[in-house]
């Protein structure tokens, strides 16, 4: 048996963006690795997500997940194998989802690990289709907008690793119609011509509000937002009355400076009873079995498929994120640290 590491490299936070973060608010740095208490587990992280919510913690806000400190390893989901286990219910050569992503090694509480099987699925699939990005589209949909067989949906973001899957369920559960926006005409093609939405567009080609009203000329009756701002302000112009808003996420806002100027019909909400409610996956922990049985059978069978963007090395795991805030992943993105 080879020996164990001592040291492993791990992200730090450095300094708190102000707008958009740069590389020098990160630092790539070397620590021990702490010796295993009982009940704890060592992992060698294979793969770890980078999620736009993290850009949210790298300010000294209080918010609903606390703040990166500084000169600490920031964290985030991590899929990876137990190299040495002091807790009964896991083996060397388990593999785990846990939280301490952005570094290679993690010494885990084996309680705060949940064991995937990489037969079933790829190990990646663990940190997007199948684990907090799908739950976040599955509960979104089907809990928070209330979606029902006939309604016509339209999704922002919808190339991302939560959009994708949201305008996909929508289908299998019946939508009249699922419409779709991205950044590029590339994700407006994947969205249409892979994930089998009924319309995409560009939202950098023109006015969203009119290329939203082309695309649902009848309205919507939902819509899933990742994006807010020009996009809230739009559904609420295409929602029908007593349509549904799941609040996700506003990417477009995350590294403003200023706030910003829309939605500006929110008067509309009234005379059309419209319902407009956030969402934390934290809340629909509770769905989660229903959640991986009901879409691990679309996968396998193919009816829902995914996508995502791996990029190799932890020495670029920064690189991944500020490129999953300029929009350059498709589907989930993913920092690999092994070919495994």
């Amino acid at each position: 048996m080879s020996a164990l590491p001592t040291t492993s490299r791990e992200w730090h936070l450095v300094a708190r963006p102000h707008g958009w973060p740069t590389p020098e608010d990160f630092a790539l740095r070397e620590a021990a690795v702490p010796e295993l208490a009982e009940g704890q587990v060592l992992v060698r992280n294979q793969h770890f997500s980078v999620d736009p919510y993290m850009r949210g913690r790298m300010n000294d806000v209080k918010s609903y997940v606390p703040p990166f400190q500084l000169d600490e390893p920031m964290d985030g989901g991590a899929v990876g194998e137990v190299i040495a286990s002091r807790d009964d219910s896991l083996a060397v050569g388990d593999h785990v989802l846990h939280g301490l992503g952005w570094r290679e090694y993690a010494v885990v509480d084996a309680k705060r690990t949940a064991k995937v099987d990489p037969s079933l699925a790829p190990l990646t699939a663990y940190l997007g289709v199948l684990g907090m990005p799908g739950l976040t589209a599955y509960a979104g949909l089907l809990e928070v907008a209330s979606f029902k067989e006939g309604d016509a949906v339209f999704v922002s973001g919808a190339a991302g690793a939560v959009g994708s899957e949201v305008g996909q369920i929508a289908k299998l559960k019946g939508a009249s119609r699922v419409i779709g926006s991205a950044g590029s005409d590339e994700k407006v093609k994947l969205l249409v011509e892979e994930y089998g939405f009924d319309a995409a567009f560009n939202y950098k080609n023109g006015n969203v509000t009119q290329q939203l009203k082309e695309a649902a000329p009848e309205g919507i009756d939902v819509y899933f937002d990742n994006v807010g701002g020009d996009h809230l302000e739009a559904a609420i112009s295409a929602l029908n009355v007593h349509g549904r808003v799941a609040i996700c996420g506003m990417i477009s806002m995350y590294n403003a400076t200023e706030p910003s100027p829309a939605p500006r019909n929110l008067a509309m909400v009234i005379g059309k009873r419209l319902r407009l409610q956030g969402l934390l996956v934290s809340d629909h922990s509770a769905l989660q079995p229903q959640f991986v049985e009901e879409v691990s059978a679309w996968i396998r069978s193919g009816e829902l498929k995914y996508s995502e963007t791996k990029v190799a090395g932890i020495e670029h795991g920064v690189d991944a994120f500020l490129g999953l805030l300029r929009g350059e992943n498709t589907g989930k993105m993913i920092v690999s640290l092994t070919e495994a």
